[in-house]
């Protein structure tokens, strides 16, 4: 079972230089939450595979990511 503290500031390296390409990119959210949306909902897929989010000391690839979206604990309201 994965835990996250939502409230926790995240930062999401996304790979935006497709296969060939070795462009990551970061992003910076005051709430973990917020990063977890944002990877569900707003991120395109052809670059969601290679996402990493780090909360403090915690990695989580985009697999997780997705988890953490659909727990109960999730604190926003989904699309």
């Amino acid at each position: 079972m994965l835990s996250l503290d939502y409230k926790a500031p995240a930062e999401l390296f996304v790979n935006n230089g497709g296969r060939t390409g070795r462009v990551m990119t970061c992003r910076r959210f005051d709430h973990a939450a917020e990063a977890v949306r944002y990877v569900k909902e707003c991120l395109p897929l052809a670059n969601a595979g290679s996402t990493v989010m780090e909360v403090g000391e915690a990695r989580y690839r985009h697999a997780d990511i997705l988890k953490l979206y659909d727990s109960n604990q999730y604190p926003l309201p989904r699309a």
